[in-house]
């Protein structure tokens, strides 16, 4: 098992797990254009997918910010029990992607935490 040294997992821009939230959200934001949806599947995927990126975004800017992890966790699981509450679970193509994004999501986030950690934990010995 590799070890992962503080330095290269505090280094912005260079995390894999945060780009995988970037572009997870964005297939998300984006994907109410291939799929036939409604107006809530619609609001919901956009806001859901441009939050995601937005977060990502900041995880990879901030590699020490641990809250950015927790944030993906609760956005990816939103955006998976979103077809139920927002009931859109009839249009299959957005439904499924609002689930496979939210789990991945999720754990993308679970994923990174441990880095997160590891690089904040680095940040506050300099």
């Amino acid at each position: 098992m590799a070890r992962i040294s503080g330095r290269t997992s505090a280094r912005p821009w260079t995390r894999p797990h945060d780009w995988a939230e970037v572009v997870l959200g964005a297939v998300l934001a984006l994907s109410p254009i291939w799929f036939d949806t409604n107006t809530a599947a619609t609001w919901t995927m956009v806001v859901l997918g441009a939050l995601i990126v937005l977060d990502g975004l900041v995880s990879l800017a901030m590699p020490g910010a641990v809250y950015g992890e927790g944030v993906q966790i609760v956005l990816g699981a939103l955006a998976f029990i979103s077809p139920w509450v927002m009931g859109y679970t009839e249009f299959t193509g957005a439904a499924w992607t609002s689930w496979i994004v939210g789990g991945l999501a999720v754990i993308a986030g679970a994923a990174a935490l441990p880095l997160a950690t590891a690089a904040h934990r680095m940040a506050g010995q300099h």
